[in-house]
């Protein structure tokens, strides 16, 4: 199977096309991978946003930025293709879908409560459009050649729209589809392409699957849990599928992702699905518990025997809870990957500095398949401040981590996301997240300047911090974090490092250069031109413009 970036005509002469533009995060852009694979399993086309028939937006909404850049991006929309039905979903529709159904030039918003349903729902939202496939689900083979309105469509499909939200008629009434997150199961996973509009899919590189999605953490300054529901992970048996997918495919590296990712297996059940579910154990302990009440009663006469199979019966209902008992993990998951499929590298992304077990330590620093790269969120290094966003670590529980990442992988990137301007933070605090990332061995940090969310306790704290002087602390921890990435780069000029090539070739002065990445997550411009997803030894020769250059390393006489 290959996940091919375009789909092939029926023949008839017009064909409906779709584009899906996506904001924010990696779980958003495997999101929107997903949303792509449904209207392509429906028969439609992909076509740039200028010339669609349906525009869907995927939105973010952990800043206020995000919510400008999508309203931004709808008004661009309706000039560029005023014809296009434009869809908005993701994480500011599940949050705003009023605010966002007020905007002209929105035909329907579904929150992410509704976001693997979202094809279906547009397609019968839109159904004067034709469908070249001649797909049909049940619902939208009796409802064909209807253009539905909101309360027909959420009738007809018991979903739960958000509708009349809105007060006056300055513009057609959009459709909304929004409802409890938290009572959202469902997982959207497709692989998301470093080259995800690439002519050719043998010229795509390094793809991302999401296998996590929600978060059961209560950060004070973050809205993504109301948005994005409970912790749930994709099932281990469907993560294998999809990996060895992409390896028949071809693909040599994956990253793997999800918006709490250390948590991933929390809300599973045994690893050993012949153990059976929860309901099932406790239907087993119940039935030993009758046999067992059954035995004492009618065979009283017989109690050493009774003994014994007492005892066996609770030993093998032991080995059983036991076994039902090992819920699966973190680790169990890259374990799983590395024995069950032939990839090549994995690489991990984001995981919350608690979940960086010894174990999950060890087994980076041990695997020559895993990708020697580490990002582990810190968002302040003052303890008060911690504890104001509800942060689950101390400092030292942090600083604890990432010594010992490490120690143990002394060649790894260590990445970490920090706030600047939390609420009350005062200078000593600042001084404290300053003092800390000066110590620590950072390759590279994502400095934000927090943005009061709508709704989050952070958002109501006295003594906001104003936001020239959040700036100027951004400006100062983005000051060091290039120093720490210059400092790292140049500790590897003269040694060799493992790199994927990409697919992007570079004209400068001396040449060409095709873009790599190292398997410890340094950009290399690497002399010549080479294949993209090979991967190569380079021999690193200098830094230049923020990047690593090199040669392929001579092989070993």
């Amino acid at each position: 199977m290959r996940y091919d970036s375009s789909v092939q005509s029926s023949g008839q002469s017009s064909v409906q096309t779709f584009h899906v533009e996506n904001f924010g995060c990696r779980a958003t852009q495997a999101d929107g991978a997903a949303l792509e694979r449904q209207f392509e399993t429906r028969g439609l086309a992909r076509a740039p946003s200028a010339h669609a028939d349906l525009v869907i937006l995927n939105t973010c909404t952990v800043t206020n930025s995000a919510d400008q850049d999508a309203r931004a991006a709808i008004r661009r929309l309706q000039r560029q293709n005023p014809l296009a039905k434009i869809i908005v979903t993701g994480c500011y529709a599940q949050r705003a879908p009023a605010e966002i159904a007020a905007l002209p030039g929105v035909s329907c918003v579904i929150g992410n409560s509704h976001k693997d349903q979202l094809a279906e729902i547009a397609l019968q939202n839109f159904a004067d459009i034709p469908l070249d496939s001649g797909w049909r689900s049940a619902s939208s083979a009796a409802m064909s050649g209807i253009h539905f309105q909101p309360a027909l469509a959420a009738e007809a499909n018991g979903f739960i729209p958000v509708s009349n939200l809105t007060a006056g008629s300055r513009k057609p009434e959009a459709s909304l589809y929004v409802s409890d997150i938290f009572a959202h199961t469902e997982l959207l996973a497709a692989p998301v392409f470093e080259s995800a509009y690439s002519s050719h899919s043998d010229d795509r590189t390094r793809p991302n699957l999401k296998v996590q999605d929600g978060c059961d953490n209560r950060c004070s300054f973050c809205v993504i849990p109301s948005v994005r529901g409970h912790s749930r992970s994709l099932p281990l048996p469907q993560i294998i599928r999809e990996v060895n997918t992409l390896v028949a495919a071809g693909y040599r590296e994956l990253v793997i992702s999800g918006i709490n990712l250390g948590r991933w297996g929390r809300d599973l059940e045994s690893r050993h699905p012949a153990s059976g579910s929860r309901k099932e154990a406790g239907d087993r302990k119940e039935a030993e518990g009758r046999k067992e009440a059954e035995g004492r009663k009618e065979a009283e006469g017989r109690k050493e025997a009774e003994g014994r199979k007492e005892a066996e019966g609770r030993k093998e209902a032991g080995d059983r809870k036991e076994a039902g008992d090992r819920k699966p993990n973190f680790v169990s998951l890259l374990r799983s990957i590395l024995a069950e499929t032939q990839l090549e590298k994995l690489r991990i992304s984001s995981v919350e500095p608690m979940d960086w077990s010894d174990q999950l330590i060890a087994l980076v620093a041990s695997s020559p398949r895993i990708a020697k790269h580490a990002h582990v969120p810190l968002q302040s290094g003052s303890d008060a401040v911690l504890r104001r966003m509800h942060r689950k670590y101390r400092p030292w529980h942090y600083r604890e981590k990432i010594e010992k990442i490490h120690a143990a992988i002394p060649t790894a990137a260590i990445g970490a996301d920090v706030m600047a301007g939390f609420p009350g933070e005062t200078d000593a605090n600042f001084e404290a997240t300053r003092r800390l990332i000066a110590d620590l061995p950072f390759t590279y940090l994502h400095v934000f300047t927090y943005s009061a969310r709508p709704g989050t306790p952070a958002a109501a704290m006295p003594n906001q911090v104003p936001v020239h002087i959040a700036r100027e602390r951004n400006k100062i921890l983005r000051h060091l974090a290039a120093e720490k990435k210059q400092a790292f780069m140049k500790s590897f000029l003269g040694k060799t490092l493992p790199a994927i090539t990409l697919n992007t070739i570079l004209n400068r002065p001396g040449g060409e250069f095709t873009e790599a990445l190292t398997d410890n997550y340094q950009k290399l411009f690497l002399k010549g031109r080479y294949e993209p997803n090979r991967w190569i030894t380079a021999q690193i020769e200098e830094m230049k413009e923020g990047a690593l250059r090199g040669n392929i390393a001579p092989l070993p006489e």
